[in-house]
């Protein structure tokens, strides 16, 4: 063949075309299910932050010790899911209408863990809060953010600063959701309240919005004691 032919060159360039696309579909199969396994293991982690077990040397396994069930809530009442482990409960709830509730148990006494997610100042945040088994008193909690501030919206993900404030809160208040995220020295020791983060407001703000949003969802299920 002439390699100096237009011929040559259209199927020369489709020969590489084919070859590169089959060893890029190569690697995305290769890897695909190795970075879907991460992310699914991340937010376990995430979900074990949540029930004050920050320091796991196993999470696969710590996570399986401790969470009990994985449910989702239908009306007043949890159905177990049996479909795959999600890591986009956003996702799942906008798309599918999927409202996912984890039991635990930690010393013996149930714990309900109830993903959040929402909007802070530059990017989305989200996180987990564990209510005790009276489903009204915070266990724990864990938040985290894509793009918050470093030193100031970026500390909701601090515990002792942050998230440490949210435990034995209550979430109700008269059968309503309550809890709520006040600006910094204005809790003052007022059950469902706790202080937002000094610098941090549209951030501290974004979390408040958060929490009234997403446990609204599921005032059914903590009302029916």
């Amino acid at each position: 063949m002439n390699t100096n032919s237009n011929s040559y060159t259209i199927i020369y360039a489709a020969v590489m075309v084919v070859i590169v696309a089959f060893l890029l579909s190569f690697v995305h199969s290769t890897f695909s299910s190795r970075q879907d396994a991460n992310v699914e293991l991340d937010t376990k982690k995430q979900i074990l932050y949540s029930l004050n077990i920050r320091d796991s040397k196993d999470a696969e396994a710590d996570y399986k010790k401790f969470v009990k069930a994985d449910m989702l809530l239908k009306g007043d009442q949890l159905t177990e899911n049996t479909g795959k482990f999600v890591t986009s409960f956003e996702n799942d709830y906008k798309k599918n209408g999927n409202l996912h509730v984890f039991v635990a148990e930690i010393d013996g006494q149930t714990k309900y863990i109830f993903p959040v997610f929402g909007a802070g100042l530059w990017g989305s945040i989200w996180g987990y809060v564990t209510l005790n088994d009276d489903k009204d008193t915070v266990y724990a909690t864990y938040f985290s953010h894509a793009s918050e501030t470093p030193g100031l919206g970026a500390e909701i993900q601090s515990y002792a600063a942050f998230q440490q404030q949210f435990e034995g809160k209550k979430v109700l208040n008269g059968g309503n959701v309550a809890i709520e995220v006040v600006k910094n020295g204005q809790a003052k020791g007022d059950i469902n309240k706790v202080d937002g983060i000094s610098g941090g407001t549209m951030t501290s703000n974004g979390v408040d919005a958060m929490l009234k949003d997403c446990l609204n969802n599921y005032k059914s299920f903590l009302n029916n004691k």
